[in-house]
């Protein structure tokens, strides 16, 4: 009998199965819409910073893991962060199953993203409602208001989360990181708490819709302070971020 990865696998099963996870990821956006809206107008003058609201869209996201039959992706780490305070986590991109998979950490956090998610009917509509942020790759004018609206998000306490690599590394290394959030979490006083996420390119590949069966983690890193940092520092910050987490993919942190 053929063990449960390789029916997974099987050339006629895997895109027909793939195919039903993609209409139940569908049903889940419709599903949510309605309970954004309604929790996001009971909750307008309670929940200023939409973190309530933001955590009930990661809901979405944990239960697109738990009902995907080809992945199984846990956070590894333990180490505890304030939640009382908001921080700028960044980390490596691999794959689009990177958002899903940092839906299983704890709290909320706003995201970073392409301005072309924001155009996806329903999902567009509901990340903006629980304030996360859009960007146009090589746009000037909108990297700098992107910056704003994370600072915007930081000040009424919500953490935020980038990719500073800019685009999902095509062999698995950790490439340079954008300096621009650091210079942000400098300026705003957070912490920076790097997070390795491994597995990832394989569970959705680049230009592909097809799942694969897949093993995935994020570990959560030990937050790097800002404290008695300048803009000057944000560079070395952005590369003491980046070798902590190729350190940790090398299993050597």
């Amino acid at each position: 009998m053929k063990s449960r990865r390789g029916l997974l696998d099987h050339p006629l099963l895997a895109p027909p199965l793939s195919a039903l996870v993609w209409a139940a990821y569908v049903g889940i956006v419709l599903a949510w819409a309605p309970l954004i809206g309604g929790f996001r107008a009971a909750t307008f003058r309670r929940d200023p910073g939409r973190r309530r609201v933001g955590r009930l869209l990661r809901n979405a996201g944990v239960l697109a893991v738990q009902i995907n039959p080809f992945w199984r992706f846990r956070v590894a780490g333990s180490v505890a962060l304030d939640r009382g305070r908001p921080h700028l986590f960044v980390a490596n991109h691999r794959s689009m199953a990177d958002v899903f998979l940092l839906c299983l950490l704890p709290g909320e956090m706003k995201y970073l993203s392409k301005e072309s998610v924001f155009r996806v009917p329903v999902l567009g509509w509901l990340m903006r409602t629980v304030g996360d942020i859009s960007v146009s790759r090589d746009d000037r004018e909108s990297a700098r208001d992107a910056i704003e609206q994370m600072r915007t998000r930081l000040l009424e306490g919500s953490s935020v989360v980038v990719f500073p690599e800019g685009t999902r590394s095509p062999d698995g290394s950790v490439a340079t990181f954008r300096e621009g959030a650091f210079r942000l979490a400098i300026e705003s006083r957070v912490d920076v708490v790097p997070l390795a996420i491994e597995g990832t390119e394989h569970a959705l590949p680049l230009h592909s819709l097809r799942f694969r069966p897949t093993a995935a983690s994020v570990t959560v890193l030990a937050p790097i302070s800002t404290e008695g940092l300048d803009a000057a520092d944000a560079p070395g910050l952005a590369e003491r971020a980046r070798a902590r987490i190729a350190r940790c993919l090398l299993g050597l942190e």
